[in-house]
């Protein structure tokens, strides 16, 4: 941000990272959870080797979060809190793509399947339309790299057998008069009562030979059914994995070619451009953001300036989207800018590297002696722009606070929510992930110093505060950090893990739970804050009037909600969440978080109302 009440940014991050060491991987996890993997992590990677020999495996985005309607949640059943990126044991920085060998092309499978004895016979039959052609060995592979990527990384054990047959009611979707008949030993395609097709069962965990099946069936029902038939390769795919995904969690998912090209853009950044957001100003085209890790960020532009040129093209007369264009280019290529900075007569020329850059989660601005951090998402580098914030917002000796603005942030990378709460934190444990495969537990710890050496800090979050933010508001709140403000977050608790498969569509795994520091699991609960503002102005001025008098009146809720442990019934959940309903979050939310942060004694009272230690707390329970 550029204007006078901005921060402008100068350090990076590495300035800070003599400060931190994080996500440190200890040997065992907290009380009430199994041994963790021995394997080494850092702030950002999970120390996880990549699935052999087919699928490649990246960071998501939960972007997965925001682009991607979740199947048919519960109340309870929430989204998955953002995906852990297998990575080699050896890497020693965010890495978006860990590339594996695409997987060998499967046995041509022949959309000509040899239709059986019992096949009907007779009449005259009207000519079948021949249907869009079909590569039949990508969607073998495809299914096979799916099988071979989720047999151990499910949160519960299913064989490939139970994927497949759950995956081809597909084609019961597409034709109605289709389904499968897995009885008895052999596996019949039925239409109607009419066998179209007979197979013996492989072996339960016979991931190839599951797959060559779904093939098979497959290419019989589009011999048979000018639905399936009707249907492109796209299509089968995505419906083969929509039925499969039926059964597992709301959240676990694949996502088509195209889908998923998007997501990638949204994490990692799309084309190379200037780093530049642009605005219509009247009859003018002018700099509304300069992103912080841009290529911009280190020239003479500032927000408000006026852009005249960009290669020596006049923008007068030009729509916006044609002017951001032209900002576009190759990665590494340079763009030249005619600028104009409002009360100057002279405009100035600035050159500018293109450069690809995840787009900008991190907006500050000042409020008098407070400094707000507005955080929509977190990407690949949310956390260097936290830091970069923080370096400039801490050298103000008059700052008294800091205000983190996570209100309707879906998540994103849960290594930058850890990283983020190490910039805050000295030492502890920020989080730990459980789940049945042992690459997918980890306890995220982190240790050094924070960088705003004990500021106070008050967290805005509201009912679409999710995953990765929902982690970070965990970990500070648990830490006795900040003052959580707000109401019941979302309550997106489970890790996914993502693998991009033969066709280039992506499946989000869902492979571990997130528990916070003091033992509660996210999934469900959410984050129940200190300072409850959804019940409305009269009940918020009750409770600041309270804590005037050195009383937190909803401890009690989040006393509740620390004292949970997995497995939590829904009945549970739902009377510990009714104490602060999830809302939208509201401007009221800022004038709490103002008066807490400028009044050490409310701050005082509403930290120390949370326990520093799971022994402080009451009984735990399961019923």
């Amino acid at each position: 941000m550029r204007a006078e009440s901005a921060l402008r940014l100068v350090p990076p991050l590495r300035r800070a990272l003599p400060y931190i060491l994080v996500a440190t991987v200890l040997c065992c996890q907290p009380v009430a959870l199994k041994a963790q993997s021995a394997a080494r992590s850092t702030p950002d990677v999970v120390p996880v080797a990549p699935p052999e020999p087919k699928a490649a495996v990246k960071t998501a985005d939960a972007a997965a979060d925001k682009n991607t309607a979740p199947k048919a949640p519960s109340p309870i059943a929430t989204p998955a809190a953002e995906a852990v990126p297998p990575q080699p044991a050896s890497s020693a920085a965010q890495t978006v793509t860990a590339p594996v060998a695409t997987a060998p092309a499967a046995p041509a499978a022949t959309n000509n399947a040899a239709a059986p004895a019992d096949a009907p016979s007779g009449g005259q039959e009207k000519p079948a339309s021949p249907g869009p052609v079909v590569d039949m060995p990508l969607v073998h592979s495809v299914i096979a790299t799916a099988l071979e990527f989720l047999g151990p990384r499910t949160l519960e054990h299913h064989t490939s057998r139970e994927f497949v047959l759950w995956g081809l009611g597909a084609l019961t979707a597409l034709d109605p008069t289709l389904t499968l008949d897995s009885r008895g030993a052999d596996i019949r395609l039925l239409s109607g009562q009419t066998s179209l097709l007979s197979r013996s069962a492989p072996p339960a965990e016979n991931d190839e030979g599951w797959a060559q099946l779904a093939v098979d069936f497959i290419s019989a029902a589009r011999d048979h059914s000018d639905g399936v038939r009707a249907a492109t390769r796209e299509d089968l795919v995505q419906a083969f994995f929509d039925e499969l995904f039926n059964h597992l969690d709301p959240y676990s998912r694949y996502i088509g070619p195209s889908s998923a090209s998007t997501d990638r853009q949204a994490r990692v950044g799309g084309e190379a451009d200037a780093g530049l957001t642009l605005a219509r100003k009247g009859r003018d085209i002018v700099v509304s953001a300069v992103n912080a890790n841009g290529p911009a960020w280190s020239v003479t532009v500032d927000t408000g300036d006026k852009l005249l040129a960009v290669n020596n093209r006049l923008t007068a007369g030009q729509s916006l989207k044609t002017v951001t264009e032209w900002l576009q280019g190759d990665e590494g290529s340079r763009v030249t800018l005619r600028l104009l900075t409002p009360g100057q007569r002279r405009g100035h020329t600035v050159v500018i590297n293109r450069a690809k850059v995840p787009p900008e989660t991190v907006f500050a601005f000042a409020s008098g002696s407070l400094v707000v951090l507005r955080v929509t998402a977190f990407s690949s580098d949310t956390a260097e722009e936290m830091s970069q914030y923080l370096d400039q917002a801490t050298q103000d000796p008059n700052l008294k606070g800091l205000i983190i603005d996570l209100r309707g942030n879906r998540g994103g990378v849960l290594q930058q929510a850890v990283t983020a709460a190490a910039l805050l934190l000295d030492r502890g444990v920020a989080a730990v992930t459980d789940g049945r495969d042992a690459q997918a537990n980890h306890i995220w710890a982190v240790q050094g110093g924070d960088m705003t050496n004990g500021l106070p800090i008050a967290i805005l979050v509201d009912g679409r505060t999710a995953s990765a933010a929902e982690i970070l508001a965990a970990a500070l709140a648990d830490h006795r950090r900040a003052v959580v403000i707000g109401s019941s977050t979302l309550g997106k608790g489970l890790v996914q893990t993502v693998a991009q498969l033969p066709d280039q569509g992506e499946l989000f795994v869902t492979w571990s739970r997130v528990i916070a520091p003091l033992h509660w699991p996210l999934q469900g609960l959410g984050v129940m804050p200190q300072i409850c503002t959804s019940l409305g102005a009269s009940d918020t001025a009750r409770q600041m009037h309270d804590l005037a008098n050195g009383h937190l009146d909803n401890q009690p809720a989040v006393l509740a909600s620390r004292s949970a442990r997995f497995p939590l019934p829904v009945p549970r959940i739902l009377a510990v969440r009714k104490a602060c309903p999830a809302a939208l979050g509201s401007d009221g939310d800022m004038d709490v978080a103002r008066s807490v942060l400028e009044n050490k004694a409310w701050y005082k009272t509403a930290i120390t109302a949370m326990p520093d230690d799971p022994s402080a707390l009451p009984a735990a329970t399961h019923e």
